[in-house]
């Protein structure tokens, strides 16, 4: 079966136009990640595909992450094949408004936030659901001293940790706005199920 999709892929690779792909709003790598076909990610990358093409506003905005990448697509199934991949393709890891490091963080999986702080994730991100004053990886760290020495090795800024502004003030900013309690829960409104052959293009269908 593997090997049949492949040779679908290979197929219409070459009669699939750039045009067909923008106005799709996705890219077939974000169809790969988030199917978890890592054969299928290799092969798009090596036909060219951009690994950081992102989701377009209007495909994002039926996630509650806001979703763009498809590194994200990947580090939230928690598939380390395509997750490599992508990076060692150049995907950039701090493109998501829910950052992919805290994704992995929140998941406890060592090896995959091991690889995206090598690849350059930004270990002092902030979350907008997260109000205190030290970048927000700390908190996935209280209780494990594993993933603690890893965020101080790439660079943690420990010193944010013992610098409060708010003192004995409410810790709640006046007119904080966070994200809904769903949005690192992976929610999907929208499911990617697979590929149409038309007019010599192919699309992601979308199923609501």
């Amino acid at each position: 079966v593997l090997q049949c999709i492949i040779v679908a892929l290979e197929l219409l690779i070459p009669v699939t136009s750039m045009e067909a792909i923008n106005d799709s709003g996705m890219s077939p790598l974000h169809s790969a990640a988030a199917g978890g076909h890592t054969h299928c990610i290799q092969a798009l990358l090596k036909a060219g595909y951009d690994p950081n093409y992102m989701l377009h506003p209007w495909i994002r905005r039926n996630y509650d992450d806001e979703r763009k990448s498809a590194l994200f697509f990947a580090v939230s199934n928690n598939d380390m094949s395509s997750v490599k991949l992508l990076l060692e393709a150049g995907a950039m890891a701090n493109q998501d408004p829910v950052k992919c490091l805290q994704v992995a963080l929140r998941m406890g999986n060592y090896d995959l936030i091991n690889l995206l702080l090598r690849f350059g994730a930004n270990v002092n991100y902030y979350c907008r659901v997260n109000t205190t004053h030290f970048p927000s990886a700390l908190q996935y760290a209280l209780k494990d001293e594993v993933v603690l020495r890893m965020l101080c090795n790439y660079g943690y800024d420990v010193k944010r940790c013992f610098d409060c502004p708010y003192g004995n003030r409410s810790h709640i900013p006046d007119n904080y706005e966070g994200w809904t309690n769903t949005v690192i829960k992976d929610t999907m409104v929208m499911a990617v199920s697979y590929w149409n052959f038309h007019n010599n293009d192919f699309f992601p269908e979308i199923s609501k």
